[in-house]
């Protein structure tokens, strides 16, 4: 499977034919001093794309071509040209959704590997109705960022619990954006880190002598 950073939580992954675009963000002007220098997200196509929650920078559908399912902000156990989603009812922070809105989890499977990104995931832990129905994960995509997100204590514990074969680390600071805290506090937890010098890689193409292992693309 090929995965393809494009910052934030926006990602494109491909395998087996098809493939899926995550939390697309459009072009958007600096206000109030607030950096956001990531590329625009141009010329990407997908059979499926996940919205996890409405916020401009995951939400901006019009980015994605190729005429693609669109599943955005929702729950539920659904279907889609991969097949069966899991989408997870979430909190975008801790007070149980009522500062910043809700958040869905979205497990899916796509190149005969489970995938598993996050969103914004801001809950102060998982519940164990959440734990049960990611199930086995192979690829965790998960925020380690801190702010409106978890940082990289609760991050760490995601992890742990959810055991997966690969991480890689979403919605952080990079010499793109002016907020958020860095990847390294969660880098340092982790014993097995993959630093890469592309925006994308090729799961394909990983270390297979350790797991979990923390894949970190570089900053587009």
């Amino acid at each position: 499977m090929r995965v393809e950073w494009y910052g934030q939580s926006a990602f494109h992954l491909s395998g087996g034919g098809q493939s899926v675009a995550i939390d697309p963000f459009p072009e958007i002007p600096a206000s109030r001093g607030m950096q956001f220098d990531y590329p625009p997200i141009e010329g990407v196509e997908a059979d499926l794309l996940l919205v996890t929650h409405e916020h401009i920078d995951h939400n901006h559908v019009d980015a994605i071509g190729g005429e693609p399912a669109i599943l955005r902000s929702t729950a539920g156990t659904l279907e889609s040209p991969l097949g069966q989603v899991t989408a997870i009812a979430s909190e975008h922070d801790e007070q149980a959704g009522t500062a910043r809105g809700p958040n869905t989890i979205f497990v899916f499977t796509l190149d005969g590997l489970r995938v598993c990104h996050f969103g914004d995931f801001g809950q102060r832990g998982m519940r164990e109705e959440q734990v049960e129905a990611i199930g086995a994960v192979d690829l965790l995509i998960v925020p380690v960022g801190g702010g409106p997100t978890i940082g990289a204590e609760q991050a760490s514990l995601v992890v742990e619990r959810l055991s997966p074969r690969w991480v890689v680390p979403m919605h952080y600071r990079t010499p793109r954006i002016g907020f958020l805290e860095t990847a390294e506090e969660f880098l340092g937890r982790s014993p097995h880190v993959e630093r890469l010098s592309e925006s994308a890689f090729e799961t394909s193409a990983l270390p297979t002598e350790h797991t979990p292992l923390v894949v970190v693309p570089a900053a587009p």
